[in-house]
């Protein structure tokens, strides 16, 4: 099922890298950027997620939460979270639930090797819970931007 424009965003509860419980409901009334990436501790997801802690105040002041989304571990998760000091929660989704909710899994290559994976995408949510934007593919450099602008525009 494909998620577009509009659409309801699905409701999930999960572990974060607290070891808590949460769920997008526990959000409402913000605006959210829920992104999804691959694996912790490698070289774009480790540039994303910092991206992302680096520009805190500036998604802040736009009224937006940012929640990160991998099927690594609660553990793991927040090894990472711990390691590049960042400032917003990591969803773990070590079965793919959310992954597969979310519509972000899709055949990858690596060394030749196709392989089904975690397509870096990111979703807006708007305060109503409502997909604003659907940021598919997403190219790490410039990301942050890109959403900040986004949430400026759709705040009008």
């Amino acid at each position: 099922m494909a998620l577009n424009k509009s659409s309801l965003a699905p409701v999930f509860i999960a572990e974060t890298d607290e070891g808590l419980k949460i769920s997008l409901n526990d959000f409402s009334e913000k605006w959210i950027v829920l992104y999804f990436y691959p694996k912790d501790n490698t070289p774009g997801c480790t540039q994303e997620a910092c991206d992302f802690r680096d520009n805190m105040e500036r998604i802040t002041s736009v009224g937006a939460v940012v929640l990160g989304v991998s099927p690594d571990s609660a553990k793991s998760h927040a090894g990472f979270k711990t390691k590049q000091s960042l400032n917003f929660s990591l969803i773990a989704d070590p079965d793919k639930a959310i992954c597969n909710l979310y519509d972000v899994m899709g055949e990858k290559s690596m060394y030749g090797k196709k392989y089904l994976g975690v397509i870096r995408t990111t979703y807006i949510i708007s305060p109503k819970g409502e997909i604003a934007e659907v940021i598919s593919n997403v190219k790490v450099k410039g990301h942050v931007d890109q959403i900040i602008e986004t949430l400026k525009v759709l705040q009008k």
